[in-house]
């Protein structure tokens, strides 16, 4: 795959932005087995694709799940994490019975915390350089 196909484009811009996001179970509590992951990848695709953004990567061990989303700039991630979280949250509680009552107080399967951090792209250190070695035009 040539390496322009990875670049976004829209009418008024050109991206390439990756987010690696993870979402634990709450108070960590070791719930999904393998059928539930493969079920939870399929909803986090389908919530991405409404978002037309990308689920790149997905995996995950039984209190939590790693995420490589590619998207847009207009996609704000707080907002895709929410839909992300509630969406994957209210479907796996209906599909799976064991899944409906796995904490003592309350129906929630997330925590509310995420990790979201930049993926991909040049370091930061490289990038710093390249703004700094620009000269600024005289008056």
């Amino acid at each position: 795959m040539a390496i322009e196909s990875e670049f976004r484009t829209g009418r008024h811009v050109v991206s390439l932005m990756h987010a690696h996001l993870v979402f634990v179970t709450k108070y960590r509590h070791p719930v999904f087995t393998d059928t539930h992951l493969t079920r939870m990848e399929e909803i986090m695709r389908e919530v991405c694709g409404d978002f037309e953004t990308e689920l790149e990567e997905f995996n995950g061990e039984a209190n939590h799940v790693h995420l490589l989303v590619s998207f847009p700039p207009k996609v704000a991630v707080s907002k895709l994490v929410n839909s992300l979280k509630g969406v994957s949250s209210r479907l796996l509680r209906k599909d799976f019975e064991d899944l409906q009552f796995a904490y003592w107080r309350g129906a929630r399967l997330w925590s509310g915390s995420y990790f979201a951090g930049s993926a991909g792209g040049a370091p930061i250190s490289a990038v710093r350089q390249y703004i700094e070695r620009h000269t600024r035009p005289a008056i």
